[in-house]
């Protein structure tokens, strides 16, 4: 003779269950929390990478301050291609005091 299940279940059996049901769903926001912290964790050290990389290149270029407008008239396409519009002030201001150390 086959047995089925019973129509209700004891009380002690639904706290059980209700206890490991809880306990999966913390385990399954544990590991969603872990994931999210660790791809935000991959997105800042790839903002830093990328920052740190352009200020590596902006500190490695080779400047050369064009005083003259009418010389960017001038010039062809493809050297107007590699012009880019920088704020020169703190490099004018930078060449000035090397010009006096180098003046007295």
């Amino acid at each position: 003779m086959i047995q089925d299940k019973a129509l209700r279940t004891s009380w002690a059996r639904k706290l059980k269950e209700r206890q490991e049901k809880k306990l999966v769903q913390d385990l399954a926001r544990q590991l969603q929390e872990a994931k999210k912290q660790e791809r935000e964790e991959k997105k800042r050290r790839r903002e830093e990478n990328l920052k740190r990389r352009l200020e590596n290149e902006r500190k490695a270029e080779i400047v050369q301050v064009i005083r003259n407008p009418l010389k960017l008239k001038r010039a062809k396409k493809k050297q107007l291609r590699r012009v880019e519009k920088r704020d020169t002030l703190a490099l004018l201001q930078k060449s000035s005091q090397q010009r006096k150390k180098g003046g007295e």
